[in-house]
């Protein structure tokens, strides 16, 4: 790694930050507030694809009946398009999400999602295609943008699999999420055999900015960032206060959004995927991927403004 990275990195590193207890709920933005311009982009690492950098995530807030008429929902799926989102991350683990993505997908006339779920069984080879062939029905494709390897569960059966489809062309990009043990996923990394990992990060849970995203940027991986918001707790953190003015300067119209912008600010994460069922959340979400990125200065006051 080069000097000015591992400075870069050095500093984003710095410190650790307690919180409170989680919540649940996201406040919402203010009253008022215009819908964002499409957002911004960055490269997948492996192939230089531009993606844009605010995706949707699917866990619980997806879980519904496919056939019902939820008309938020549909709402949620056509502002994420139409304000140029295009990665939606969902799992078998999610229950009925992936239909319900499919659906929604359906509803709204589009087919130009990114379209990103996982395998999860660790029953074997035969039982990891039937999963991700089932997948494929629900979700309304023939062919996944993103398939990754859930929670690293029969790990080296279902990766040796996503080889053999994404050299197949059925796959394009392949990948693996874990929540805990990022010492195997930095050697996955480093391993240079796949091109997404899916990690928790936010602002409360930073044990990642030691070596995993080093690791990534060294690796040329991409990086897709779970619980953005530490489902929830950072917005019991930061209570009733006002967004800052020094927030505020760049554009961030919500809290959300400065939770968004660290994200994204940093060098290795290609794309957070915070999860809504409300429309307002969406479009709030959204906002996070308009306008100027942070700078290290600005990260640093976003983590002392928990302290607050």
């Amino acid at each position: 790694m080069n000097t000015d990275r591992r400075r870069l990195l050095g500093g984003l590193a710095a410190g650790a930050i307690a919180l409170p207890a989680l919540a649940t709920a996201q406040p919402s933005p203010q009253e008022g507030s215009p819908a964002p311009r499409a957002i911004r982009r960055k490269r997948i690492p492996r192939t230089g694809e531009l993606l844009p950098m605010i995706g949707l995530g699917t866990s619980r807030t997806f879980d519904e009946d496919p056939d019902a008429e939820n008309a938020a929902l549909v709402q949620v799926m056509r502002d994420f398009l139409d304000l140029g989102g295009s990665l939606i991350d969902s799992s078998p683990m999610y229950r009925r999400a992936e239909a319900v993505v499919g659906e929604l997908l359906r509803r709204v006339g589009r087919d130009d999602a990114f379209y990103a779920t996982k395998v999860w069984t660790d029953d074997g080879r035969e039982a990891g295609i039937a999963q991700m062939e089932t997948s494929e029905q629900r979700m309304g494709t023939t062919r996944f943008d993103l398939m990754q390897v859930h929670n690293l569960v029969g790990l080296e059966t279902q990766l040796a699999t996503l080889r053999e489809w994404k050299a197949a062309g059925r796959v394009r990009y392949i990948g693996v999420t874990e929540m805990r043990d990022f010492a195997k996923v930095e050697e996955l990394i480093a391993a240079g055999e796949i091109d997404f990992v899916q990690i928790p990060y936010s602002l409360a849970e930073r044990e990642v900015e030691a070596r995993v995203l080093p690791a990534a940027l060294d690796h040329g991986v991409a990086v897709l960032v779970m619980r953005p918001f530490q489902r929830g707790g950072l917005f019991k953190a930061v209570g009733e206060r006002p967004v800052p003015e020094w927030a505020t300067e760049i554009g961030c119209q919500s809290w959300a959004q400065v939770f968004l912008k660290f994200l994204v600010s940093h060098p290795a994460v290609t794309c957070p995927i915070p999860a809504t069922s409300k429309p307002h959340h969406l479009v709030d979400n959204m906002g996070a991927g308009v306008g100027p990125l942070p700078d290290e200065a600005w990260r640093a006051r976003a983590l002392a403004a928990l302290d607050d």
